[in-house]
Order: C-alpha cells, then sequence, then structure tokens
C-alpha cells in the first residue's frame, strides 16, 4: 500500500513539472509581461546566444507605436536584419550599453539592418528624454500599455532579463540573444556582420 501511494506521489509530481513546462515557467520577462506587472528591472547574467539557421522559430510577427507616436511592425524591417533592444530609463546597465548599441547601429545604417528599441516602462516624454541623453537615433515602441511587442517576442525566445538585445535574421527569426547589459560594441557588430553575410 505505502509503495502505491509512494509511485502515486511520483506520477502527480511528474504531471506537475510537465504542467509548469508547458505554461513556459522559468522565463521571468515573459511572466512579468504575461502579468501586467510594471517591476521594470529584472537583473540577470551577462549571457551570448546564437542559434543555428535550422533551430530558429518562426518570424516574429508585432505592431506598436513608436515614442513619436509613429506606427511600426515588423513589415518595416521585412528582408532586414533587425536588432530589437528591451530597456527603459532608469534601467542602469541600459543607460550604459546606449552609446553601444548607437555605435552598432551607425556602423550598420543603409545596410540592410534595422534597429528597434522596446521600452518596457516608460511613456513617450521618458523615452524621447533618454534618446536625446544617451545619443540613441533609432525609434524605440512605447509597450507598458498593451505589451503586445513585448509578448510577441517572448512567445518567440526566452527573455529573462532587463535590457535583452535580439537579433533577428532577413526571415524575422530570432537568431541571436544577448542576456543582460551589451559589453562591448564588437559583439554585437559581430552577431549583426555574420547574419548579414549569412543572408548574402
Amino acid at each position: 500500500m505505502n509503495v502505491r501511494r509512494m509511485l502515486g506521489g511520483v506520477a502527480a509530481l511528474a504531471l506537475a513539472v510537465t504542467l509548469a513546462a508547458c505554461t513556459g515557467g522559468g522565463d521571468p520577462l515573459a511572466d512579468e509581461y504575461r502579468e501586467g506587472s510594471d517591476k521594470g528591472y529584472i537583473a540577470g547574467s551577462y549571457d551570448v546566444v546564437e542559434i543555428p539557421a535550422a533551430e530558429r522559430g518562426e518570424p516574429v510577427e508585432f505592431a506598436g507605436v513608436t515614442e513619436l507616436g509613429d506606427p511600426v511592425s515588423n513589415e518595416d524591417s521585412a528582408g532586414e536584419v533587425l536588432v530589437v533592444n528591451f530597456w527603459y530609463a532608469a534601467c542602469g546597465p541600459c543607460r550604459v550599453e546606449a552609446p553601444l548599441l548607437e555605435q552598432v547601429w551607425q556602423e550598420y545604417e543603409g545596410q540592410d539592418v534595422s534597429f528597434l528599441g522596446v521600452n518596457t516602462y516608460d511613456q513617450p516624454d521618458t523615452a524621447l528624454a533618454f534618446a536625446e541623453t544617451y545619443g540613441v537615433t533609432y525609434p524605440s515602441v512605447i509597450d507598458i500599455n498593451d505589451k503586445n511587442v513585448g509578448l510577441a517576442f517572448a512567445d518567440a525566445t526566452p527573455i529573462q532579463a532587463t535590457p535583452t538585445t535580439l537579433v533577428l535574421d532577413r526571415e524575422g527569426r530570432v537568431a541571436a540573444r544577448i542576456i543582460g547589459q551589451l559589453q562591448s560594441a564588437s559583439i554585437l557588430s559581430t552577431l549583426v556582420g555574420d547574419l548579414l553575410a549569412e543572408s548574402s
């Protein structure tokens, strides 16, 4: 009888673990988006993950509005390499990496490469002030209200920290993920350059 109870308990535990995995547990930023939490910064260890072409998921489809009130979607960067950076103004690591992102944007401007920020926490005036202070010239989606853009990406790839930078291939699939503060412009530049070469 005790053996049966023990086996039943093990089976129940296994089922619970399986269900937790199916509901996307273990992805803090995705969970935050789904819960509608406004906690903002989520600390994460720095990590760079490159995804082989054969293992990339479906293209990410998204639509939002920038800090200037302009509509933006995945269609605007169709056929280009797209760099997407999740950030907000009070995030210290976001401030540190902003000039590095801008440096790579300037390096590849006009070369079938687009950059888009996704501001997860601020209103447009705060995002614009940040861009002016740190010299950021590419647009950012203001995603605090409906979180549609963040959810589209969180459903496609693990996003475990703010900041996170994603690099999408020309097909709109996530090909690389930088978790945490970008450590150098050369890291992102290499990822972008490799995807341009891959797609040429």
